[in-house]
């Protein structure tokens, strides 16, 4: 059961072991583009290049997705970013339950939008847990854990690479050692919880009132959605790269324009200075800042988000 290209690589990796996949749950297909034109999830897309039947019912209240699960007989269900919560009637229908691969090193970042928040919080590093489900959202005991470091130039675009092939790797890992006998399952520590919820679009709305530092991580953590975004004489501005500038601010206000230079645009924020490498104008490409800036007729004193 999964939907993004998370739940594909996984999904990849299974089959290219020794069990037999029965089904493949995902969610509906989605609108996308422009266009508006329904897209597959990756995680259908993959199956069915491989021939695995593929489910997606909206939802899981009126009984029928749990008539489709019984149909398949399977002795164990792997989650992987599903995007739904499953209620315990389908918890209780695989022979030896059902597993689940957080992007997250429980019990720090249960939730929707675990790779993200660990990016906004600044965490030194991530990874993956496997972990048996239970009906509490990420609750259940841990049977493996696997460690990355945060790299200072991730994204959430790029960490979510990274777990998902290492989340394949954990996943087929476990399930040969539960095989043989050798996994045993570890309470996670209830003092040690913080929750990661939905990211919104309006997250992205940078409050420039904010630090240098926190307003940096948003940039890189808001890729690929909802992606962070500023305003300039009510025009909306995406902000994809940026970096703290070692610029005094003085007396100037957040949001102001300190410089437009060859490298960028610095900007005051709450505590220091950001410099903004690559931006995207609304109905533009993404492009180099100071090119963006210059065309704009940009200048120190202008006021970005006003």
């Amino acid at each position: 059961m999964g939907t993004p290209d998370l739940a594909a690589t996984v999904l990849g990796a299974l089959q290219g072991g020794p069990d037999e996949i029965v089904g493949v749950f995902s969610r509906p297909d989605a609108s996308r583009g422009r266009g508006l034109a329904l897209e597959a999830p990756p995680v259908k897309q993959l199956a069915e290049r491989h021939g695995v039947p593929v489910f997606q019912p909206p939802g899981w209240k009126d009984g029928t997705a749990l008539e489709m699960l019984r149909g398949l007989r399977p002795d164990l269900v792997v989650v992987a970013a599903y995007g739904r919560l499953l209620p315990q009637a389908a918890l209780d229908v695989p022979r030896y339950g059902c597993i689940n691969v957080h992007a997250s090193l429980l019990p720090r970042w249960r939730g929707a939008d675990p790779i993200t928040r660990a990016i906004l919080a600044g965490d030194a590093e991530s990874g993956v847990t496997i972990m048996q489900m239970v009906l509490e959202m990420d609750a259940g005991d841990m049977l493996l854990e696997r460690a990355i470091p945060i790299a200072s130039d991730d994204t959430g675009d790029s960490l979510e690479r990274k777990l998902a092939t290492l989340g394949a790797s954990a996943l087929v890992e476990a399930i040969a050692e539960w095989r043989a006998g050798r996994l045993a399952a570890t309470a996670q520590d209830p003092a040690a919880v913080t929750l990661a919820p939905m990211i919104r679009k309006a997250d992205g709305v940078v409050d420039w009132s904010r630090g240098a530092v926190q307003i940096e991580r948003a940039v890189r953590g808001y890729i690929p959605w909802p992606v962070a975004a500023t305003t300039r004489a009510a025009a909306q501005l995406r902000l994809w790269r940026a970096e703290i500038a070692d610029t005094a601010t003085g007396t100037a206000a957040p949001g102001t324009v300190l410089a437009v230079d060859a490298r960028g645009i610095v900007v005051a924020t709450g505590d220091g200075a950001l410099r903004l490498l690559e931006v995207q104008a609304a109905g533009k490409k993404r492009m180099p800042a100071a090119d963006w800036a210059r065309g704009a007729r940009l200048a120190a004193g202008d006021v970005l988000g006003a």
